[in-house]
């Protein structure tokens, strides 16, 4: 994991926060709401990832001596610097938990701290959750539509720089099995895989010398790429024939992997060479500018593919880039607070909150989340936020609330799950979420609504600002 200066901040947060201390707000409490206006890749859901790393990173962020001198260069105040010199984030966090299926418009994490820390920590939270959270998403969709074949995060040299540390972890939240990330899997205990380059092969004057001496110095988990020269006829035999001296030392061939060309017929072809030589436990590998609709595509031509490794489209996020994450000011100075707009869908829902999920009578996601006050009783009815006639009753579902304590006076609460215990926990929950969700293409719409109390404090509001 990277470790951050609290300079790692856009500079409004600090001047912000200079003026809160120089007038004597640095005490003052606020509460920031973390959430998200649309739902990436035109999708049903999202899948919430960061968390883990943005609470590790709040219990040691602070200035450094260089920072604060550099800062002073940027015409900040000798004494608003001194109280930066001991800056700790010692505030309250709640959260869902990292793997949640989530949707927008509902809170996805509050903060609860003072105005100068939750403004100075704003853009770290932004930039880890909203990227982690896309990637994450992304990798979600690609696991619905590959069904039970193994995927791979190829993606590291294409990513955004350091992007690519995260964009991997993300990815098996997603529900990838590994990554070709090594510092990724040394660090979070997950799988690693990888093969070989074109270049190693075209070194070499034969492909067939090229495979055999990988084969020999990699017998564990080979896998031999088949296209530099002649997919059919010359990068297969030659697969063949190595797989076959490997048998004789009491070894076996991984997997081929095709990387170029037609990637459905060459996977068919390929299959039929190599069964027919007797080596149907060699798997086949596809890779080259893959996402969930190329491989969409290969899983309705029945291509006989069974390891998906999937790059740039992955770790970037093609085509959203990124996800419409925000961080608004619900509560100050105790009083709610509320930003409005032309455009309901875009006025801030005031207040402290909690956020409850409902469930049908299998025990599945019924298909709406309740935004209320964080003390109201579970409610009763709630209204679409920004279409006012629009409610529903929800009285008599099971709820369960789904912001909870993972940080408090600054100190981190959670108990630091493995990725492999978020991933699962992702995938549980995305398993309670109805398939019309799921849909790949126009899926059903999750519905997420206003308690009654929360809505007339929202109304409450909006008039005495426009009075």
């Amino acid at each position: 994991m990277f470790n951050y200066s609290l300079t790692y901040t856009d500079l409004y947060q600090l001047s912000m926060a200079q003026v809160y201390f120089l007038k004597g707000k640095a005490d003052e409490k606020a509460v920031f709401d973390y959430y998200f206006r649309k739902i990436p890749y035109q999708g049903g859901y999202a899948i919430f990832a960061g968390l883990q790393d943005f609470l590790k990173q709040l219990e040691q962020l602070s200035f450094s001596d260089e920072d604060l001198d550099y800062l002073k260069t940027q015409d900040f105040e000798d004494s608003f610097l001194e109280y930066l010199r001991d800056f700790q984030f010692k505030g309250n966090i709640r959260a869902c938990r990292e793997g949640e299926v989530v949707f927008s418009t509902a809170p996805i994490l509050q903060v609860e701290a003072s105005l100068i820390e939750a403004q100075l920590i704003e853009t770290i939270l932004l930039n880890l959750l909203n990227f982690q959270t896309l990637v994450a998403t992304k990798a979600s969709r690609i696991r619905l539509i590959a069904k039970d074949k193994t995927l791979l995060d190829f993606g590291l040299r294409r990513a955004q720089g350091p992007g690519g540390y995260y964009a991997s972890k993300a990815a098996v939240i997603g529900g990838f099995n590994g990554t070709s990330n090594v510092v990724v899997g040394r660090d979070f205990k997950i799988p690693i895989s990888g093969t070989m380059a074109h270049s190693f092969i075209q070194s070499y004057d034969s492909e067939l010398e090229a495979f055999r001496d990988f084969a020999l110095k990699r017998p564990k988990n080979c896998v031999l790429l088949v296209d530099t020269y002649d997919t059919l006829n010359s990068g297969v035999p030659n697969a063949i024939k190595v797989a076959k001296e490997m048998e004789e030392r009491g070894n076996k061939l991984l997997a081929i992997r095709l990387d170029s060309g037609d990637l459905a017929y060459f996977a068919k072809e390929s299959r039929k060479q190599l069964d027919a030589a007797g080596l149907s436990y060699v798997k086949i590998a596809a890779s080259n500018q893959l996402d969930e609709y190329v491989i969409k595509s290969l899983q309705e031509q029945n291509a006989s593919i069974d390891i998906y490794g999937v790059g740039t489209n992955l770790v970037i996020g093609k085509p959203d880039g990124a996800l419409d994450g925000v961080y608004k000011l619900a509560y100050a100075a105790g009083k709610p607070r509320i930003k409005l707009s032309e455009s309901l869908a875009k006025t801030t829902i005031p207040h402290v909150k909690q956020v409850f999920r409902t469930y049908d009578t299998n025990g599945q996601f019924n298909g709406a989340d309740a935004i209320a006050l964080k003390n109201e009783d579970q409610p009763k009815q709630i209204h679409h936020p920004s279409e006012p006639f629009k409610k529903m009753n929800v009285e008599n579902f099971e709820q369960e609330p789904l912001l909870h304590l993972v940080m408090e006076n600054g100190q981190n609460l959670t108990t630091n799950s493995s990725l492999e215990e978020i991933a699962n926990f992702s995938k549980s929950r995305l398993a309670l979420l109805p398939l019309e969700y799921k849909r790949f293409d126009n899926p059903h719409i999750y519905k997420v609504g206003i308690s009654d109390a929360l809505k007339q404090e929202r109304d409450r509001l909006i008039n005495a600002h426009k009075s």
